[in-house]
């Protein structure tokens, strides 16, 4: 099967079984994107396809070929990192990490369909993405730094 990862194809030979999430960090190394239930429920394994939030351990890599298939690897472009990225360092959002990619993919997708939620809108947009540190103050403080960085 071929996928677009990143804007850039891979052909991959694997079951049609077998997990996105599998499948990017298996056969193509792209480790960023993180395993920590493998039910779809904590969030740490999120990817963009088509710009949208998607837990990729219960996404079948079958079912999303020839779709833009963005990972935390794919966000910055050049040497700058993505908004989201900038915004999270800037503020010294993470204390383990373990989350951070899930959180900042799915940041980036809420952001493309709302550039200034409300938190309310972000505390329903980000549900289902789990930080076992806790750091969920950090973690909005984060997302509207994001908004600052986007909107400038």
């Amino acid at each position: 099967m071929d996928l677009i990862i990143n804007k850039k194809k891979y052909s991959v030979n694997s079951t049609p079984e077998e997990s996105l999430l599998n499948v990017l960090r298996n056969d193509l190394d792209l480790t960023g994107t993180k395993y920590g239930c493998g039910e779809g429920s904590c969030g740490a394994c999120t990817v963009l396809i088509n710009d949208v939030a998607v837990r990729s351990c219960i996404t079948k890599a079958a079912s999303v070929e020839g779709k833009a298939i963005t990972t935390i690897e794919g966000l910055a472009t050049n040497d700058k990192l993505h908004p989201v990225q900038q915004a999270f360092l800037n503020v010294d959002v993470f204390q383990c990490s373990y989350c951070a990619s899930g959180m900042v993919m799915s940041t980036v997708s809420l952001l493309k369909k709302k550039p200034e939620p409300t938190d309310e809108e972000i505390i329903n947009g980000m549900q289902g993405n789990v930080c076992r540190c806790g750091t969920y103050p950090r973690i909005m403080k984060g997302i509207h730094e994001a908004i600052k960085i986007q909107k400038s």
